[in-house]
């Protein structure tokens, strides 16, 4: 007779593997009347905790890793990341787990990173972020067989739960609003070239201008700082025909071109609108304030260590999706000069 899974007993009491886990374990994450019918369940299937599986979760580090292979300027005014680390940080200390962070200065220092936690047993997995175009963690990951969690891709990855985003439909929400307002000049300051996140936003942004009619859309290249943020629209406000209106890839930038707007030789809103993919603080704070995409990065965050935390305990997760995005109309998008 087949000797019944975690995930039998999943599907028998319809909870997920990870509550069974936290039941059979008897750890926090689950009510007492769900551990109450998780264990009936579980007795009366004849379920029996393998000795392999008690080894290994005795010789848990309770720690999950991060990465952060971005410069210290970036690190230092980005929003994003303290957002992240806040989410992963919270969900994990209420399953006793801790948080392991790492700096990169370079690729093969993030990928020394990990063989070292894994072959000290420093971590029980990672969550990485920002998948780049080519891309060498994944396979190492596999072939070390660390338990990991991507934040943030366009679809499935072989091996490794992710979270996916979906660029689409946030650029079209931010063409239609600028395309309402009249502009039909559009420029977008990215962030780095080598990110996969960035080819797809200005993949998407290409598709959504295509849909309208007398638009066009013009690139320049970023950092996500402050200073490669005002270069950028330097470059495209030099052009024969500037744009009147600018979608940057972070809040950083945006907020740098509405700072040093003066310097620029141009008004916002009235010369030209400025639109952030991410919100923060700092959009609200500055005058006048930015129109942005609002999503929780802390609940995303929470959501991708919730499924490293199921795949660490049952040895699989399902995939998930990020939050959407929610644009916010605020004072600097407003009608295209001559309108």
């Amino acid at each position: 007779m087949k000797r019944p899974t975690i995930i039998d007993i999943a599907r028998e009491v319809g909870v997920s593997k990870a509550a069974v886990s936290y039941a059979l374990n008897g750890r926090a994450g689950v009510s007492p009347q769900t551990r109450e019918r998780i264990l009936d369940v579980a007795a009366a299937m004849g379920w029996r905790a393998s000795s392999a599986a008690r080894a290994l979760s005795n010789d848990r580090a309770a720690n999950v890793g991060i990465v952060l292979a971005r410069s210290p300027e970036v690190l230092r005014t980005e929003p994003f990341f303290m957002q992240m680390l806040a989410g992963l940080e919270q969900t994990l200390s209420t399953e006793g787990f801790s948080l392991q962070l790492a700096l990169a200065a370079d690729t093969g220092t993030e990928l020394d990173t990990y063989r070292r936690w894994w072959a000290e047993r420093r971590v029980d997995g990672v969550v990485l972020t920002d998948l780049r175009v080519s891309d060498p963690r994944p396979e190492l990951l596999r072939e070390l067989g660390t338990p990991a969690v991507f934040f943030g891709t366009a679809g499935p990855m072989p091996g490794i739960p992710v979270l996916r985003a979906d660029e689409d439909e946030a650029i079209r929400s931010a063409i239609n609003h600028l395309a309402e307002l009249g502009h039909r000049r559009i420029g977008h300051v990215q962030g780095p070239a080598d990110l996969q996140h960035t080819v797809r936003r200005a993949d998407a942004l290409r598709r959504a201008v295509g849909e309208t009619p007398g638009l066009s859309v013009h690139h320049a290249s970023g950092d996500y700082t402050e200073e490669g943020g005002v270069r950028a629209t330097r470059r495209l406000l030099s052009a024969p025909n500037p744009p009147t209106a600018v979608i940057y890839d972070n809040d950083v930038m945006a907020v740098a071109t509405v700072v040093h707007a003066e310097e620029l030789g141009v008004r916002v809103p009235a010369d030209l609108s400025v639109l952030a993919w991410d919100d923060s603080m700092l959009c609200q704070v500055v005058r006048p304030a930015i129109t942005a995409f609002a999503h929780s990065v802390v609940v995303d965050s929470a959501t991708a260590a919730r499924m490293l935390l199921e795949l660490i305990e049952t040895g699989s997760a399902d995939d998930g999706e990020l939050s959407p995005r929610k644009l916010m109309p605020r004072g600097s998008t407003a009608p295209a000069p001559g309108n």
